[in-house]
């Protein structure tokens, strides 16, 4: 099994994450039910004595995976927006988008036929 680190740094990333869907609903993420679950179960699931605790490892393990997809989710939606077809473009956009500029006439006019 890869190392997963500490607990401490995957709840503060399931935190982060909470707290970039919230800014999108504009709710506080300490109102909503998985805040009020992460941290409840984090707690329940602290080692308290030198013993291996299954379960504690099981929770940790459990909560980098949702961490996991939780990041990937936010950045395929991201990259879906920035990249996504937007229809059909005009020859100047598109030109900008290779980094060209389209040839212009003296004076400021166009191309006239």
């Amino acid at each position: 099994m890869a190392a997963l680190g500490s607990p401490v740094r995957t709840l503060r990333g399931l935190l982060r994450e909470l707290r970039y869907l919230s800014a999108a609903t504009g709710r506080p993420y300490r109102d909503t039910a998985a805040y009020r679950y992460l941290t409840k179960a984090f707690r329940a699931h602290r080692v308290t004595s030198e013993k291996l605790c299954r379960a504690q490892q099981e929770l940790h393990f459990q909560a980098a995976t949702y961490l996991c997809l939780l990041r990937s989710v936010r950045q395929h939606v991201a990259l879906h927006q920035e990249f996504h077809g937007k229809g059909e473009r005009s020859v100047e956009e598109l030109a900008g988008l290779v980094g060209l500029q389209l040839p212009r006439q003296p004076g400021g006019k166009g191309w006239e036929p």
